[in-house]
This record gives structure tokens, sequence and C-alpha cells, in this order.
């Protein structure tokens, strides 16, 4: 597959954001090189998310030509998904005020990673259509692994990109927009496999709370700077349903042979999807407690709806 012409640079003046279904290295290579050294010969900004060793065999690729591309280790980057955009963000904020074209390549969904972090992924490849306004003149590219990627997450693909490659381009003929964002962002998560404790809480249970989860922690052998950051988030969360869920919430905890979770539940409800995603802003009222828990733990999952909101904290063991 040759989807890009290094020879041709394609002006962009507003985002775009493609899905690219690759089937072995040599496919990967054939399109993301000719796209990096196109934004590289027009003096484009360009940053690289992937992971090993697709990172590596693209610099090697590139062999010198893109000592202005800046790189970066998806596996680092995305290890909690909920920090990717914000990284973007910043690319974009770093060009100035009115910037030029720019180029992305950014992988956050790679054969072996959770099933958790999969539904956290598809959310935030949906939420990119709405987290970068469309005047703002990114090209942003998404490899999928064709060969390694199960057939449902690759349909994934084409629900949360408006277009993408294959054996060819296309626009996406089941595109979802901020209605699939809707139904993702609303849709309450799996119940454990396990039978989980709870504990109904208040505004008197906060400290209750901090003992019950470093217990948890401690009986996990969570190391006590991870166990000290699950216990922090756990406060911020509960006391967000304190003050902003109805006065209290429920608290729930469960643990497997890779995991550590914890999950508070509320009755109030969130209607911005993008909470946690982004800095809050100095003069916002709220969303500095998701954003910390996003910064502290491996893994957050926020889903809110009519029903109530669930947010549930995973620590990797």
């Amino acid at each position: 597959m040759s989807v890009f012409c290094p020879g041709e640079t394609k002006p962009h003046s507003g985002y775009r954001h493609e899905a690219l279904l690759w089937h072995g290295s040599d496919e990967f290579l054939d399109a993301a090189v000719p796209f990096v050294l196109e934004g590289v010969a027009g003096g484009q900004p360009v940053m690289v998310a992937v992971v090993e060793p697709r990172l590596a065999l693209l610099q090697d690729a590139l062999d010198g030509r893109g000592t202005s591309v800046r790189f970066v280790d998806m596996a680092v980057l995305g290890r909690n998904p909920a920090r990717i955009i914000a990284a973007w963000r910043d690319f974009i904020e770093e060009q100035g005020p009115e910037p030029g074209p720019m180029r992305g390549i950014g992988e956050p969904i790679w054969a072996g990673r959770r099933p958790e972090e999969l539904q956290e992924c598809q959310l935030h490849e949906a939420l990119l259509n709405q987290a970068i306004e469309p005047e703002v003149p990114l090209w942003l590219l998404c490899p999928y692994d064709a060969e390694a990627l199960d057939p449902g997450v690759l349909g994934e693909s084409w629900r949360s990109h408006p277009s993408g490659h294959g054996s060819e381009w296309v626009d996406s003929a089941s595109y979802g927009g901020s209605h699939h964002v809707g139904e993702l962002f609303g849709m309450p998560l799996p119940e454990p496999e396990t039978l989980a404790p709870r504990i109904m809480f208040d505004r008197h249970d906060l400290g209750m709370l901090r003992g019950v989860v470093s217990r948890l922690a401690g009986s996990c052998d969570v190391a006590p700077r991870a166990a000290a950051d699950l216990v922090l988030a756990v406060h911020e969360i509960a006391s967000n349903s304190v003050i902003h869920g109805g006065g209290g919430g429920v608290l729930r905890w469960w643990s497997s042979p890779d995991a550590v979770v914890v999950e508070v539940r509320d009755l109030g409800h969130i209607t911005d999807p993008m909470v946690g995603r982004v800095p809050p802003s100095p003069q916002g009222a709220g969303g500095r407690g998701l954003w910390l828990t996003n910064q502290l733990c491996d893994l957050v999952q926020v889903r809110s709806g009519t029903w109530g909101t669930c947010v549930r904290i995973h620590h990797w063991r």
C-alpha cells in the first residue's frame, strides 16, 4: 500500500483525523514515512507518538531525514489514555496563536492492551473529534494493526474517525461524531466478575474511606508511593461526590491478579465527557479532582448519564 506521495505536500487548512489500517511493518512504513517526510518538506511541525517496535522502525526508515520530528513513546504517554489529548493540545499551542499546518501520528490502541484500556482508548479516539477545533490545521493519522487487533476494534475505528485508509482512502460510512461520544460516555461500565464490597458514604466519612483504601492497598502489596496516590485519588473523587453528586455516594473495591480497582458512584450527572482529560481552567469551578486522578493513576474510567456517575480507578499490579 502506498497512501502518500512524498514528493507531493498536501496543504491542509483544518483539522483532519484519520485512521490507518495496516498489515505488516512494511505497509505501516509505506504510509508513515511519506506522511512524515511530506510534513518535513513543507516545514510543518510533526509529532509521532507510537509504540515500539514501530517507533524505532520509523526512526530508522527516516534515516536522518526527520531530525525536526518529535518522537514520543506512546506506551509511556498513553499508559493512561486520558493523558493523550492534553499532549496533542500542548503540541498545537507550542506553535503559537495562529499555527500553520501540523502533522501527527498517534497510536493509542495496540495489541496487548487490557479490555479496560481499549474501552478508554476508544472513548479517547471519539473525543479527539471534538477536542480540537475544526479550524486547527492538524492532520492526525492513527495507525491500527489490522493483523493483530480484533475485528471489533478495527470496526470501532471507523466509528471514531471521519475518514481512513485501508486498501484505499475512504470516508467512513459509520462515523458516529458527537452522538457516538454520548453513547460511549453514557454507557454503564460492566460489572466486576467477583463480588465487590461496598460502603455508602457522606461528607462525614471521607477519613474512613481513606483508611479503607489504604488497607486495601496494603493487603494487595501496592508500593507505598502508588498506595498514597490511590488514597489521594479516591479522596478527590469521593469529595466530588459530596459536593456535586448529591452529598455522598457508594464506594466499591475489588482486586485481580493484575489490578486493584476502586470505584465511586453517586447520583450526579457529568455533562462534559472531556472532564479530567485537559487541565482545568484557573477560573473554572471544577474538574481538578478528575484531572489530578488521571495524573496519579494507571487508568481512570468515567461514565455518566441520567442514572448517575461512576468513576472507576485502576492500579496495575
